[in-house]
């Protein structure tokens, strides 16, 4: 399964110091390469940011499942990422 960055998502991302950032590629990279993806996420109860979210230690990406994938629509720090 693949994953796709939204431009605003992908903005997030690069805000982050090089070392989040290759922790939360290599995670999102595992997730994808097993069988279901969606057993290492936690389905979101407003579903106006997205519909699941991984938990990479204090950083969460919320993501929709689409048919080519992972839809990343949001990452940021688990304080910030829901307001």
């Amino acid at each position: 399964m693949e994953y796709f960055f939204a431009p605003r998502a992908l903005k997030q991302l690069q805000k982050f110091p090089h070392n989040v950032q290759v922790r939360i590629i290599t995670k999102l990279d595992f997730f994808c390469a097993t069988d279901s993806p969606l057993f290492f996420a936690e389905s979101l109860i407003q579903s106006d940011l997205g519909h699941y979210r991984f938990r990479i230690g204090d950083y969460r990406v919320i993501f929709d499942l689409v048919k080519e994938g992972l839809d990343i629509l949001y990452v940021g720090h688990r304080k910030d990422i829901y307001r």
